[in-house]
């Protein structure tokens, strides 16, 4: 985990580089969110590293961590999956999708209606944000971001989910005062596995029963 603002700064950087390499490498259009997730996750670090370096408090760069972790992700992360997904597997993944707008827009109202606060309590930040119903909205944002990873065809995809729902579980049980933060910091390491997502062999639809465009197609030889 990222507890110092080096660290932070480290992570970031890093994360975000490989992000740009992905979206650089991407070759279907439809593939652009998925591949730019860790370039999200790598500024969200970084971030991270601002509200670090003030302290904590109500400031901009807490309010720019808590937009990203909370509404974003759980809208961003099952669209993304649902565009880069086959035919067969798109049916399914409107679940997660449905699931992560609605907490979406919960927890967005929540950030629009109260303040957000972070905290530095030592080597980790904890965020306050006054969300109803919190453990029914977690299991929202989870089942969103985690299940549309898992419920995708795509073999990398589930492994990046099962990787996130384990450090899930391993930062809800050490951390539980910094999930947020904690959870956010590892989904940013693990989406570097991201980048062998992009790099995958894909045919013209990304899967044998789809059909997609490309960005540049001189190799793509079609039977």
């Amino acid at each position: 985990m990222c507890w110092s603002t080096a660290a932070d700064l480290t992570a970031g950087t890093v994360v975000a580089a490989v992000g740009v390499v992905c979206v650089a490498r991407v070759r279907r259009a439809r593939d652009l969110p998925v591949a730019a997730l860790p370039l999200l996750l790598g500024a969200h670090q970084l971030i991270e590293a601002a509200v670090r370096d003030v302290g904590g408090g109500c400031g901009p760069a807490t309010t720019a961590w808590a937009v990203i972790a909370l509404p974003v992700l759980p809208v961003w992360v099952p669209l993304g999956v649902l565009l880069a997904a086959g035919p067969g597997a798109r049916r399914r993944l409107w679940v997660p999708v449905a699931v992560g707008t609605a907490t979406a827009a919960v927890l967005a109202y929540c950030l629009a209606t109260g303040p957000v606060t972070a905290e530095v309590r030592g080597r980790l930040v904890g965020y306050g944000v006054d969300v109803p119903y919190a453990p029914l909205v977690l299991a929202g944002y989870l089942g969103a971001t985690l299940g549309a990873l898992l419920l995708t065809g795509d073999r990398r995809l589930r492994v990046l989910g099962a990787v996130l729902a384990a450090g899930a579980l391993v930062c809800a049980a050490l951390w539980r005062l910094e999930f947020a933060s904690t959870w956010c910091a590892f989904a940013a390491v693990a989406s570097l596995l991201v980048l062998g997502w992009v790099r995958r062999p894909v045919g013209p639809g990304g899967s044998p029963a789809g059909r997609g465009y490309w960005f540049w197609p001189p190799s793509t030889k079609r039977r």
